[in-house]
């Protein structure tokens, strides 16, 4: 046997063994998958055994909303709006049907007893603040006041002088603010009462204010 032939037998033979091994793991590879497969078949019927007949749900038709969104109302611009309405005061205010006619022309609101308004004019409350308006022009003087009373009232304070001036500077010695501060007050809600100061005072260039306790200090 020549050199030629002994080497074709043996790659024959090699070629044989490599295919009889591909053989060999394809036929693993199989086995592999029909186990793979039985188990899965397992598990579904273990799972259609444990939850028993199943019934598909039937598609729900939706009917699309006919009525269009209202449009969103500004709440909160409204009740800024009514904050500020409540706050403001009026020049027009015909605050005279409203004062005690005595000389002082104090005020006292519904339901506050005359006691008061004498225990303002004796000074036995205390003054915890004082607003001066001496110099200031009717509009300054009536923003200068109701921030003033706001501010007295987010804090607490329940007696405030309010100094409108005796008008010695005004053309006709006349008190320019005396009456529009009377108007101003009684149009307050957190002014229950307020009468003339004494003489130490202020006397009739000032009032003394009482104001109605805060919801902040009842609390």
């Amino acid at each position: 046997m020549s050199v030629g032939k002994v080497r074709s037998l043996a790659e024959l033979g090699a070629l044989k063994r490599a295919l009889q091994a591909a053989e060999r793991e394809a036929a693993a590879a199989a086995a592999r998958a029909e186990a793979e497969l039985a188990r899965l078949r397992r598990e579904r019927d273990l799972f259609a055994l444990s939850v028993g007949p199943v019934v598909p749900l039937r598609p729900v038709t939706r009917a699309p909303a006919s009525r269009a969104r209202p449009h969103p109302i500004p709440r909160q611009r409204e009740r800024d709006e009514a904050a500020v309405l409540a706050e403001s005061i009026s020049d027009e205010f015909d605050v005279e049907t409203l004062l005690d006619t005595d000389e002082a022309l104090s005020f006292r609101r519904r339901g506050v007893g005359p006691e008061v308004v004498r225990k303002l004019r004796r000074g036995v409350w205390a003054i915890q603040a004082q607003l001066d308006l001496h110099g200031a022009r009717r509009d300054e003087a009536r923003e200068q006041l109701g921030a003033f009373l706001r501010d007295a009232v987010r804090a607490g304070l329940r007696c405030v002088r309010v100094v409108h001036g005796k008008g010695n500077g005004s053309p006709g010695r006349e008190p320019v603010l005396k009456g529009k501060v009377r108007s101003w007050l009684v149009q307050k809600n957190d002014v229950i009462a307020f009468a003339q100061a004494r003489a130490q005072d202020g006397g009739h260039g000032a009032l003394i204010v009482l104001l109605r306790p805060s919801k902040a200090a009842a609390t």
